[in-house]
């Protein structure tokens, strides 16, 4: 077991241990101590590690911790609002202990049902945490959204995709900064939308309402990401390549980080200049998701082709040559054009939903491969559409980033 999993591992046992004894109990510090003495340990070698949890699934540093594959504190950590855990630099051992006390504060009131209402004032600290999505500067500090009573409620209608879409600001936000992409969690937000699809009796698609323009970066990509895997799956393709198709759609617009807000959400016609520099979003994508990560060709792929046209005779980029797309590109692209008309824009009103399949039937053969809109086709009857919450949702990243 390498250092960071061993730290992980002193982690919940100093919280396991805290938990039996009353606070002030010479055991507590003592816990504390073992678990403070592991990272300092873990930081000779990783000065700032940075760990993620959603579900049972452990993210160190942008790797997947296989020695911590289905660990149940995963699990506990992502339940009481602890999704992202990093320490920025060097811990005192009482800032750790401190530390230590609000997580376990935070695990004894979700077990309990209790909502956490406030949290005490806190001095700046190296230690960070809270949901993979809060803004720099306020891991540590946010109360739980609602009681978990509330959220079982609250399913039973709606599918809740909070945690999903503070992750996808998140990435944006990473990507905007300069920072590497971080695929590890792309990929967790699809197993987490592949789960939520599958939680139902019957196929299920969540899809978000978009309820103001500020938002549509992160709304637009949750639902092209559902919806390309809810199709791959409808044709028949295995459930791993039903999730690759899913980050090939959570990706395929990255490159409109690049592209002014101005641009974006202009209500009127675009002029040549700002129409250029729209359409080189799918070549800095492809750029993008390479520089990121070399094990993504196919995502590097879709963000390029998703505007181009069947056999390459039409759309954006243009092309020099013609010839066939990549099969995930067409299957991203109806779903991306269903999802872009159902949607309300600064430059028009969304179109309702018979209307967009009438559309994408009307350009079949032409707009849309046969085989691939025919299948979207006959989804859109055989499975059940369903509404999809996102409380935490506020603002798209890329625009109150760039505001």
């Amino acid at each position: 077991m390498n250092i960071a999993a061993r730290y992980l591992t002193s982690l919940a046992q100093a919280l396991a241990k805290m938990s039996l004894y009353a606070e002030g109990h010479p055991a507590r510090g003592r816990a504390a101590e073992v678990s403070f003495a592991m990272l300092r340990e873990l930081q000779r070698d990783d000065p700032r590690p940075v760990f993620s949890f959603l579900g049972r699934e452990v993210i160190h540093n942008q790797r997947t911790l296989r020695e911590l594959s289905d660990w149940d504190w995963s699990e506990r950590f992502s339940a009481c609002g602890v999704q992202r855990l990093e320490f920025d630099g060097a811990v005192g051992n009482e800032e750790y202990r401190i530390f230590l006390e609000d997580v376990l504060t935070r695990i004894s009131l979700q077990s309990t049902r209790n909502l956490i209402t406030t949290d005490r004032p806190r001095r700046p600290t190296p230690i960070r945490f809270g949901a993979i999505g809060l803004r720099e500067g306020a891991m540590g500090s946010a109360p739980m959204a609602a009681d978990v009573a509330d959220v079982a409620d609250e399913a039973t209608r709606d599918v809740n995709v909070s945690e999903e879409a503070d992750a996808v600001a998140w990435v944006h936000s990473e990507v905007l900064n300069s920072r590497a992409l971080p695929v590890s969690e792309a990929e967790l937000v699809v197993g987490s939308l592949s789960a939520a699809m599958h939680g139902d009796r019957n196929m299920l698609i969540p899809l978000l309402t978009l309820k103001d323009f500020d938002q549509y970066t992160t709304t637009h990509a949750l639902n092209v990401c559902s919806l390309a895997m809810g199709l791959a799956e409808h044709m028949g393709l295995s459930g791993r390549e039903a999730r690759a198709y899913g980050v090939a759609g959570l990706l395929h617009d990255l490159g409109k980080v690049r592209v002014p807000i101005d641009i974006l959400r202009k209500p009127g016609a675009l002029t040549d200049a700002e129409r250029a520099v729209l359409q080189n979003h799918p070549v800095d994508g492809a750029q993008l998701i390479l520089s990121g990560s070399h094990h993504h060709e196919v995502c590097a792929v879709v963000a390029f082709e998703h505007h181009i046209m069947i056999e390459g005779s039409g759309g954006y980029p243009n092309r020099q040559t013609r010839r066939g797309c990549h099969h995930a590109s067409l299957l991203v692209h109806v779903c991306d054009v269903f999802d872009a008309l159902r949607t309300h824009r600064p430059y028009r009103v969304a179109w309702q939903v018979p209307d967009i399949l009438a559309y994408i039937e009307k350009h079949t053969g032409t707009h849309f491969d046969p085989v691939v809109a025919g299948a979207f086709l006959r989804m859109m009857r055989d499975w059940e559409l369903r509404h999809a919450v996102a409380d935490s949702l506020e603002t798209d990243v890329l625009v109150s980033s760039a505001a």
